[in-house]
């Protein structure tokens, strides 16, 4: 198949692509890949400084965006769209306009691979998880033909999907530098960063050498990170782990065009 190859992540808020996938982001993006972001929210609950200083949901979304829109240039991503959802209400969407919404996305922009999170969410936030959800729902309509919207007909399919999978050995590393588990508390329970087994994992990406990238994308967000880009910046060598910055790993839930269990390097493997 001839490119110019077309990448989707489909993000619930702004920072996931790039704690999340920046390494990759910005490697595929240097190859001449077509990168594109579809945000479910702004992130206008996400405030994490002195509660007397939050600006509100619509002031702090607009920040948000806007750090966003600031690591998304120097990640090399080509296209941003938003869902226009609340931060925090993503699982109260109505789930057929859910799919629809991001279906239409899909055949507009024609990826062929879509990332997304997880089914856990990465550690259980209900935003991810329902994102997570609607995205495979999405990738299956888009591919409908009896899928009917009179905005984006023509039906596309997707060739490869994968989620995000944070290894076990990456969760340790984030419990270290954070002096505990990352964790959200939903309905009385204490839910907590979750690592895939290292043999469930479908591919390993080199992101070696766009750390230096990454880096600078996830300090872009200071309204998320100032904890983290204090530690980064005053004492960057410490988080120089392989497990950090060498490579960013995936589950791969389907592929039209490659199969087996060899572990991929590439996740347009079977494309070219």
């Amino acid at each position: 198949m001839e490119g110019p190859y077309k990448l989707l992540a489909v993000i619930p808020h702004p920072d996931d692509e790039s704690l999340g996938m920046g390494g990759t982001l910005a490697k595929y993006a240097a190859e001449g890949v077509e990168i594109s972001l579809l945000m479910a929210t702004r992130g206008e609950r996400g405030w994490t400084g002195p509660a007397e200083e939050n600006p509100g949901m619509e002031l702090l979304g607009q920040l948000r965006e806007q750090e966003l829109r600031d690591a998304a240039q120097v990640l090399g991503v080509r296209e941003i769209n938003f869902l226009d959802w609340i931060d925090g209400e993503v699982d109260h969407v109505d789930p057929a306009e859910a799919v629809m919404k991001i279906a239409c996305h899909i055949r507009l922009i024609r990826p062929h691979v879509v990332v997304t999170f997880d089914p856990f969410g990465a550690y259980g936030h209900p935003d991810h998880i329902a994102l997570s959800q609607y995205t495979v729902g999405a990738v299956m309509a888009a591919a409908d033909a009896g899928f009917l919207n009179p905005y984006c007909d023509t039906p596309h399919r997707v060739s490869k999907l994968y989620y995000m999978a944070d290894t076990v050995n990456l969760v340790e590393d984030y419990r270290r530098m954070f002096d505990g588990p990352i964790t959200y508390e939903m309905d009385g329970v204490n839910r907590e960063h979750t690592g895939w087994p290292t043999w469930a994992v479908s591919a390993r990406i080199d992101t070696r050498a766009y750390w230096p990238v990454m880096l600078k994308a996830i300090l872009c967000h200071r309204s998320q990170v100032s904890e983290m880009a204090d530690k980064l910046t005053d004492t960057p060598t410490q988080f120089e782990h392989p497990d950090w910055w060498a490579e960013q790993t995936y589950y791969r839930v389907f592929s039209l065009v490659n199969g087996g269990h060899k572990v991929e390097t590439d996740l347009f493997e079977g494309l070219r």
